[in-house]
């Protein structure tokens, strides 16, 4: 969410069009990006999620009030409808930015582009790149005003730090450079027995030091949902006029 507000470069008092309610905490981020003088227009096609989003923003303004002076700004307009046939809605409304969550943004983008300003951007979050290749495939036969300006991937990756412990448990105190005993100690670190061999090693790594050797590996359970953000920017080149007998 903080990288399509990135790339939308939302201000204060902007008003926004986000597609794709969902459980409304893109439209939070987006409320607060705007500010109270900002609005925010938030369309979701299914009923239930309409009415979660708007739950969830009711409920954490309320929450806001217990430990803040400063009141959340009531500045998100819920509406159930699908917004790519909502031409009648938007009608007379220009945005100052475009954020799209939904199954398939082409329809919604295509359908919003006479209401984003000149040089505004719309953002769209997808989960997969075969609907990033179709969106673009449909702007592209569309010839609308739209042009991808960037195509991002944003992943997290988890790790582990910790100090190297013994079977016992207790933690090595100090370890000296010995060629690859950082690995060695990693992997009777993840092993379940030691060898009397192994244990006799152990005391030899133990000093008077106060700083344990560490070991910091991947977390072994990793999320494996990554998010492709794509910056759609909209651009109506000048009108020119041809010279006679030009037809490019």
């Amino acid at each position: 969410m903080n990288a399509m507000l990135l790339l939308m470069d939302i201000n204060q008092g902007d008003i926004v069009l986000e597609a794709g309610s969902g459980s409304g905490a893109l439209s939070l981020f987006l409320s607060r990006a705007v500010g109270p003088l900002g609005h925010v227009i938030s369309y979701e096609v299914r009923k239930d999620h309409h009415s979660i989003a708007k739950t969830n923003y009711q409920n954490w303004r309320a929450a806001w009030k217990i430990e803040h002076t400063v009141e959340w700004p009531d500045n998100v307009q819920f509406i159930n409808e699908d917004v790519s046939t909502a031409a009648e809605g938007l009608k007379m409304k220009i945005f100052d930015a475009v954020a799209l969550d939904m199954l398939i943004p082409q329809n919604a983008a295509i359908a919003v582009v006479p209401n984003l300003k000149q040089g505004g951007v719309c953002a769209v979050y997808l989960a997969n790149i075969t609907q990033v290749i179709q969106l673009l495939e449909a702007i592209r036969t569309s010839r609308s005003a739209l042009f991808c300006e960037s195509i991002i991937e944003v992943t997290h990756r988890k790790w582990l730090v910790h100090p190297v412990t013994q079977k016992n448990g207790n933690t090595f105190q100090h370890m000296k450079s010995k060629g690859n005993m950082v690995e060695d100690l990693t992997c009777r670190y993840e092993n379940d027995e030691l060898s009397a061999e192994q244990s006799e090693d152990d005391e030899i790594l133990v000093s008077d030091r106060a700083e344990p050797p560490y070991v910091a590996k991947p977390h072994l359970c990793q999320s494996s949902h990554t998010a492709f953000l794509v910056k759609l920017r909209k651009f109506n080149p000048p009108d020119t006029k041809k010279a006679p007998g030009d037809d490019c």
